[in-house]
């Protein structure tokens, strides 16, 4: 698909059973790209960019067995999106297992070549799926960058059982970084930052708590593991922010983190 191409245009083909091949430079749709067929592959060139407009929904993908997505950008547009990416829609209980969706060099982009606002950037809710070397980004320099200005409350919501991520990066979002409520989660290194610039404590509050987590597990999650988390703060705007924690995890035996690592920085 070559830039220009419409939204209507890309869910027919993938309706006849094409696989997708983006080209470089952006796309913009105004619906979302509909991925419902098994064993799908969408494949980016050249860091293809989809833009999503007029406060779309980019792609969704059904709960099905095996589709790959590759060598992708996802951006915000102006309008708010109320998420950038689904994975399976909510409720999805098929078991993968055996044929994974999996994610592959697929990032994400709120703001920076300007104003984007989306409420999610990635919500998962189909189980078993992979994540591999994905990055979701709130931007903190660029064109359209500002509290106010590219506004985003989560990266990543894991809602599916018995997904993994390996090297996930997630930065700047202005609630919780990542929310995990499904179980039998894994993730092997994740890098964070906070956000730079809350304007003071009352703009970035978690009720009584200053500051919300980077890592969340859900209160009812009986089992998920970490590897290799490293999260850090750096308030440029407001030095006075704190973050009362970087991690908040239910107490149980079977949700574990290893290797921790977490940094306040006045300066740099």
């Amino acid at each position: 698909m070559r830039p220009g191409t419409g939204a209507a245009t890309i869910n027919a083909a993938l309706a006849q059973g094409r696989h997708l091949l983006f080209t470089p430079g952006v796309h913009h749709v105004t619906e979302p790209i509909r991925v419902d067929r098994p064993d799908t592959v969408v494949l980016g060139l050249g860091l293809a960019t989809i833009q999503a407009d007029n406060g779309t929904v980019a792609m969704r993908v059904a709960d099905v067995d095996g589709v790959k997505v590759a060598g992708i950008m996802f951006e915000a547009g102006q309008v708010n999106s109320p998420v950038l990416m689904e994975v399976g829609p909510p409720g999805s209980a098929a078991s993968h297992a055996a044929n994974p969706t999996s994610l592959h060099d697929v990032f994400f982009r709120i703001g920076g070549p300007g104003v984007g606002r989306a409420t999610n950037t990635l919500t998962i809710n189909s189980d078993h799926v992979i994540g591999d070397h994905m990055w979701l980004w709130r931007a903190d320099h660029g064109d359209g960058v500002g509290w106010a200005v590219n506004t985003a409350d989560t990266g990543l919501t894991v809602n599916g059982d018995d997904v993994t991520m390996y090297g996930l990066f997630v930065e700047h979002y202005q609630r919780y970084q990542t929310v995990w409520n499904g179980n039998g989660g894994r993730t092997y290194f994740y890098q964070n930052e906070m956000p730079y610039d809350p304007p003071n404590q009352a703009a970035w509050m978690n009720g009584a708590t200053r500051g919300y987590a980077a890592y969340k597990v859900a209160d009812g999650v009986s089992s998920h593991q970490a590897w290799g988390l490293g999260s850090y703060c750096y308030f440029n705007v407001n030095p006075a922010v704190v973050a009362d924690r970087a991690i908040e995890a239910p107490t149980s035996p079977n949700v574990r983190f290893t290797n921790r690592t977490l940094h306040y920085l006045q300066d740099r």
